[in-house]
């Protein structure tokens, strides 16, 4: 299928084409463990996410429309966030802060002045991928915008230490993906940078250069994990349940009881 802005999200694309999102989904990140019957009863339609939005979610959906070009629409959408007069409500007032910070930065507004919401798709690691690139500067670099908790915040895990929120998120991944994508289609590796704005009282703003290290890192192990998603899109293989998903919560079917013991789990 041709992917347009406005097939970009639907079900048969998401069939289709594999995309970061959904690589998440199924193999997931540090923040958010994966899960594979999860990611596919979405993909089927059998689940849908609850779309109950938190303030933050809201506030950030809001900036990365504005910014996207389409908040005409976005307001159309979500009539709850604004008042009889057309103005936000006070708990979203934040949102116009952070946009107003950015964009009163003229480095930050250069990296995101680049062509807005750029679709490519390519052949990768036996899969067919899709990507849409906030800000995509040709033969330069790829921009993604990212609005955060906090910029600075550190992430714990027994397992790995200390990690930043791009490692937390899988924005790696995602700047992995995004660049090769972008050289089969031009030929050019460009590099990738994530454009960052928190959402705290006094919004912080940063330009970060990913290292190129961390981006073939992130590659060699979205090629081990591909062939699995793509087996399981197709049926070759039982989907595995992480059984801590809202997914796996509303569909548990109990079989006996479990020990006390096993409610900590491994930590």
């Amino acid at each position: 299928m041709l992917l347009t802005s406005e097939n970009y999200y639907s079900q048969e694309a998401n069939r289709d084409y594999l995309s970061v999102s959904q690589y998440k989904d199924f193999m997931g990140t540090y923040g958010k463990p994966g899960c594979e019957e999860y990611a596919l009863a979405k993909l089927n339609g059998t689940w849908a996410e609850n779309m109950e939005d938190s303030d933050a979610l809201m506030v950030g959906s809001y900036v990365d429309a504005h910014f996207e070009g389409t908040l005409d629409v976005f307001k159309a959408q979500h009539p709850c966030m604004f008042k009889k007069d057309g103005t936000l409500m006070a708990k979203y007032l934040r949102a116009n802060e952070m946009i107003q910070r950015c964009e009163r930065d003229e480095l930050f507004s250069q990296f995101m002045s680049g062509q807005k919401q750029v679709i490519m798709t390519a052949d990768l690691f036996g899969a067919k991928w899709k990507i849409k690139i906030d800000s995509y500067h040709p033969d330069k670099c790829i921009v993604d915008l990212k609005t955060c908790q906090s910029v600075s915040k550190v992430f714990y895990h027994p397992d790995t230490g200390h990690l930043n929120f791009l490692d937390e998120w899988g924005y790696y991944i995602q700047g992995a993906v995004y660049q090769k994508v972008v050289e089969i289609n031009t030929g050019k590796k460009l590099p990738f940078f994530i454009a960052a704005v928190s959402k705290e009282k006094e919004p912080e703003i940063q330009l970060i250069a990913v290292e190129q290290s961390k981006l073939d890192e992130a590659l060699v192990n979205v090629e081990r994990n591909t062939p699995k998603i793509v087996a399981l899109k197709a049926g070759r293989y039982t989907p595995m349940r992480c059984e801590q998903c809202d997914y796996c919560k509303h569909t548990r079917v109990l079989k006996s009881p479990i020990w006390s013991s096993a409610l900590i789990g491994e930590v």
